[in-house]
């Protein structure tokens, strides 16, 4: 108990304020239907995946704004109803025109120079779907679900690694795949470096929490950035 209380002091503070649709908070009231059959680690779980999945909604329409061209791609909506789209419409994940690419395969086609499609779709569809599936394929979870943490632990590898790319891989022309962060004399933006790190901070902590409490050891790997490699999940 003392672990999910501290877990939960993290999220408090690592939460940040978004115009984006957030689902209720009463979803987490253990007197509600939903909360049956969830011992605290669950509801630990349901609050890490959760709060992924709403700094990744930052993160879309923050390079939506920052690549407006990606967005155009897309649709001429604006960034927010396309994210909301994105997040709450009837798709499973499988967009055309990212040629229905999930998981390491969409992340790949942010840094492909023949890639035409909308990269910031490619990216957020990436991290989303491989974030799901180093956790069963689930965003809720009960008594009897099973758990790897080095699953949950290498994908939080590849967010580094996808974080270490944004920052220094350049397409035939010379430019970034995608802006994010910008530093200069005129300006310093890092909340792009920041929200990742969010999402890496939980993932981390919660990867270990659950090595402790299933007792199934996480091996650690030494990042090489310089390959590129995503680790497996």
């Amino acid at each position: 108990m003392k672990i999910l209380l501290l877990f939960f002091s993290f999220l408090i503070c690592s939460c940040s304020g978004s115009t984006l649709q957030k689902k209720d908070s009463t979803q987490y009231d253990k007197g509600s239907i939903n909360q049956f059959g969830k011992s605290d680690f669950d509801r630990m779980a349901d609050y890490e995946i959760r709060e992924n999945i709403e700094s990744l909604k930052i993160l879309m329409l923050k390079f939506y704004k920052k690549n407006p061209n990606q967005l155009k791609k897309s649709t001429s909506d604006n960034a927010e109803k396309m994210t909301n789209w994105v997040f709450n419409g009837d798709h499973n994940w499988k967009f055309k025109r990212i040629e229905n690419a999930q998981g390491v395969d969409a992340l790949n086609q942010v840094f492909d120079d023949n890639f035409n499609g909308d990269r910031v779709l490619s990216l957020i569809t990436g991290l989303y779907t491989m974030l799901i599936k180093a956790h069963g394929d689930k965003t809720e979870f009960y008594i009897f679900d099973s758990l790897d943490p080095q699953k949950i632990y290498n994908a939080s590898r590849n967010i580094e690694i996808i974080v270490w790319k944004l920052a220094s891989k350049k397409n035939k022309k010379g430019q970034p795949f995608l802006l994010s962060n910008e530093i200069n004399s005129l300006e310093s933006n890092l909340s792009f470096e920041r929200e990742f790190g969010k999402i890496i901070g939980r993932t981390d902590y919660f990867a270990f929490t659950l090595s402790e409490k299933t007792e199934r050891t996480v091996t650690r790997v030494i990042q090489n950035f310089t390959t590129g490699i995503f680790l497996p999940f």
